[in-house]
């Protein structure tokens, strides 16, 4: 018999305990990988293609919310995005507080450097979230639409919704946060066509070499740890 004011807890499947857990540190992980740029080498016809860190981080999101849509269906797969928007906002603004607001010890001499890797305007993070939340809740839908849904071809589907958000991510990541700026040493506009268009190439490249292979992993990892 249940003690009086006792609550019983519904038990977390222990896969989705352990994903939610990676994706929140990966939201995080992947704002702070893209300070750095990488180059993917030369390619055929495309020549020397170089995207930012942080797409690493983001295609396992993409694969992770996957997964959770085959596990657990679309609306658990949904609810982990919106509630990556926690960690991400809380990194934001902890980030901000100490570029600009705590105060460098006196003997500490990298202040600039920090600032300038890790430090990212109010613009640039709204792209963020709302590139971050678009196209998470695109790749979902996309991947549990796709084939009819769970338990199908799920290496194709995870490759086309993983294409397919990528673009939308990086056309609205780029669009708000470049669109009409100038640079400081040509004096014209941010060419954010050129931009946009050899980023989609290199994330393209990433998504198909990355996700068919990652996504069969969670998914089998992910019935393993809840058998």
């Amino acid at each position: 018999m249940q003690a009086p004011g006792h609550v019983r807890s519904a038990a977390i499947p222990r896969a989705l305990f352990v994903y939610s857990l990676l994706y929140g540190g990966l939201a995080v992980l992947a704002g702070v990988l893209g300070t750095k740029l990488a180059s993917l080498g030369t390619w055929p016809l495309l020549g020397e293609l170089a995207v930012e860190s942080g797409i690493f981080a983001f295609l396992l999101l993409v694969v992770m919310s996957s997964a959770v849509a085959e596990l657990y269906g679309q609306a658990t797969a949904n609810r982990l995005v919106r509630f990556g928007f926690i960690p991400l906002i809380v990194s934001m603004v902890l980030l901000t507080l100490v570029i600009r607001v705590v105060p460098p010890a006196p003997f500490w001499s990298d202040q600039d450097a920090f600032a300038r890797l890790l430090g990212q305007g109010a613009r640039m993070q709204f792209a963020g979230l709302i590139s971050y939340g678009v196209s998470q809740t695109l790749n979902v839908y996309l991947f549990a639409r796709l084939a009819g849904g769970r338990g199908k071809l799920l290496m194709v589907r995870a490759w086309i919704a993983s294409l397919l958000s990528q673009v939308v991510d990086t056309i609205l990541f780029i669009t708000i946060s470049f669109y009409g700026v100038v640079d400081q040493v040509s004096g014209d506009l941010v060419p954010i066509g050129a931009i946009m268009q050899g980023q989609i190439i290199s994330k393209l490249i990433l998504s198909t070499i990355m996700v068919p292979p990652f996504i069969w992993l969670f998914v089998r990892m992910g019935r393993r740890l809840d058998s």
